[in-house]
């Protein structure tokens, strides 16, 4: 769409006003979202609105709603027809409010002026309550990432608590994980058909919903809840960490622990999904986690069930990855690509700002670092967009008054898996590892970068500067046999961003040094960028720049001491470094990192994990990286 000559109805309806201003008498959904409304395929709540626009239904959005008033941003729209819809937005509130040591931030990057507090702590559960309370017979449906990554229990650092399910203290009627689409159609389908949400929501993929009937077939049955918040039994704490097995494994229960696949899962009591007894307290909640990322990494999954008190959460299946033309479709929606004009006098939106001159050419990702929630939420298998709709999008973008020359971003969660797969597909369809690249390159996966050198070239005979902002996994291109990487042209791949796509300033993320950490964190060895950094050193020296090559680290992660911090910043001094791109270690709901920090124990080695927990050896680690500030 072009962005001359644009009304107010080019967006979707935010007021009663706007809402009239269309002819409309009532309205099929409501979307309540904690982020400014930004018309833009980089925001979820416009991304479902336009979805659903797209299926005929009248749609509106109520962005940031006051939850501390009399309500009348809940109630100034009236009842929808069908249900409300309820996002916290594009990050979890928790992480957009607190720093890593929970200090509250000043800021919110998604509201206008840049200006905290327009959203509650745990948003999804405040308005969806606020909902059921003024409209207790009309559903209520939760997505995004808030509450995809705690649809089951959860282990939440701002509280330090296992919370249950977001389903329990939101009482939504249904939970929409991951990405929404395909969800959300099929829900609204069954609807339209006349099926009730009690009817239809045991039968779409990709959802979660409270169940009083916990007898499912065929399903996978978690530790209760309870059982995840049992306490630590002190003696663990105390025993030697060379221990693996559990108390009281037999040598048949220990052979059924290392067996691959999801045999594991046999069901023999109603509280656990495992074939023996973990011992008591928190390898509840750790081996739980286990079952659930293993499961999410299939591409045949099943049915899970968690009970929670005197009911069961009950999780669906996820779809299958979208295809090409699924995703295409989505980017080809009416999308204005601008905040709505409400915010014209309020400042900018600096979560806007990032992307508006950016285009994102996949989703997933396959690398399965154990602090990231992106696989668990957009999953594994990447869907590439074709090529002719991101040129489309291009268009798009210089049709943008403000475009001055200059595509900030063309990438994605890791800028250069576009187009990758498994060469053998029924392969895949057996795997159930988190990550295809550690702890080396799975030698299935199609890791050409001809399609991406080719997209980078014709883009750049459309504008005149095209920058890579996301972040790339160098192990995908360094580290192979020369026959290999000459096929997947990687040193034509590197040359070409370094060249063309780095502004001067290439940014990757080795993230630690320590071998400890960054197998706990599944990320390649120091040794790796090392590598890079020699091979970027000489690109420097052919071509005659000065281009720098800035690493990311972070602190405090899994299993990092000071000494390891201390290699951090000897290993770093002696490559030339002043380190400015680090932070300290957050852990959020539903990663592998959390659960290991809430539980200081490995699911995957069975052994326990030192973690860097209050605030004076946080801070410790943190300091480590800014060595150079002590001496001046």
């Amino acid at each position: 769409m072009s962005t001359q000559h644009l009304n107010i109805n080019h967006w979707l309806p935010t007021t009663k006003k706007e809402v009239e201003s269309r002819g409309w008498d009532d309205l099929d959904v409501i979307l309540f979202s904690g982020d400014a409304y930004v018309d833009h395929p980089s925001f979820g709540h416009a991304v479902i609105g336009r979805v659903l626009e797209a299926e005929g239904l009248r749609v509106a959005i109520v962005p940031q709603p006051n939850w501390q008033d009399d309500l009348r941003d809940f109630s100034k729209l009236g009842r929808p027809r069908l249900f409300f819809g309820v996002t916290a937005g594009c990050m979890d509130s928790m992480v957009d409010h607190y720093t890593a040591n929970k200090r509250l931030r000043s800021d919110d990057a998604y509201t206008p002026g840049n200006k905290a507090g327009f959203r509650p702590d745990y948003a999804t559960t405040v308005y969806s309550k606020i909902l059921k309370r003024l409209f207790p017979d009309v559903p209520v449906v939760i997505g995004g990432i808030e509450a995809s990554m705690r649809r089951f229990s959860h282990y939440d650092y701002w509280s330090d608590t296992v919370m249950p399910s977001i389903l329990v203290d939101s009482q939504a009627d249904l939970l929409i994980y991951g990405m929404g689409e395909k969800g959300v159609r099929e829900l609204v389908a069954k609807l339209k058909n006349g099926g009730t949400f009690d009817e239809i929501k045991r039968t779409i993929p990709q959802t979660a919903f409270l169940s009083k009937d916990v007898e499912y077939d065929d399903a996978v049955v978690l530790p209760s809840h309870e059982l995840c918040c049992l306490p630590l039994p002190p003696q663990y704490c105390v025993k030697s960490e060379q221990r693996r097995h559990c108390e009281g494994d037999s040598p048949k229960q220990s052979s059924e622990k290392q067996c691959s696949g999801l045999f594991r899962y046999a069901r023999n009591d109603e509280n656990t999904a495992f074939s023996h007894k973990p011992p008591k307290g928190r390898n509840y909640f750790a081996r739980a986690f286990r079952v659930v990322e293993e499961l999410s990494n299939v591409v045949h999954s099943r049915v899970i069930v968690q009970r929670v008190g005197d009911g069961a959460v009950v999780v669906n299946p996820p779809y299958g990855a979208m295809t090409t033309a699924e995703l295409d479709a989505v980017h080809a929606l009416p999308f204005t690509r601008m905040p709505h004009p409400k915010y014209r006098s309020r400042g900018d939106i600096p979560a806007y700002n990032m992307i508006r001159h950016s285009i994102n050419i996949h989703r997933g990702c396959f690398g399965g670092c154990s602090f990231c929630t992106i696989s668990m939420h957009q999953g594994k298998a990447i869907v590439s967009r074709s090529k002719a709709s991101i040129l489309q999008e291009v268009e798009q973008v210089r049709a943008m008054p403000d475009f001055k020359g200059t595509i900030t971003d063309l990438g994605g969660p890791s800028a250069n898996m576009y187009g990758m797969k498994g060469k053998n597909l029924s392969v895949c369809a057996k795997c159930n590892k988190p990550s295809c690249l550690y702890p080396k390159v799975c030698p299935n996966l199609d890791c050409n970068h001809s399609a991406l050198i080719d997209l980078y070239r014709t883009v750049r005979e459309m504008v005149p500067h095209v920058f890579i902002g996301s972040g790339i996994r160098y192990d995908l291109f360094m580290n192979m046999p020369k026959e290999k990487a000459k096929e997947y042209r990687h040193n034509d791949y590197f040359e070409e961003l370094f060249l063309h796509h780095t502004g001067g300033r290439l940014k990757v993320a080795p993230e630690h040094v320590s071998g400890e950490v960054l197998r706990l964190v599944r990320k390649p060895p120091f040794a790796l960028f090392e590598a890079l950094k020699q091979q970027f050193d000489a690109l420097n020296r052919k071509h005659g720049k000065r281009f720098q090559l800035i690493p990311y680290f972070i602190a405090s992660l899994p299993a990092c001491r000071l000494q390891d911090m201390d290699l951090l910043m000897q290993k770093t001094k002696k490559l030339g470094y002043r380190l400015e791109q680090v932070q300290g270690f957050t852990p959020t709901p539903m990663t592998l990192a959390s659960t290991i920090y809430y539980s200081g124990y490995d699911p995957y080695s069975e052994k326990p994990v030192y973690c860097a927990k209050t605030k004076e050896e946080r801070a410790e680690q943190q300091r480590r990286f800014f060595w150079y500030k002590r001496e001046m």
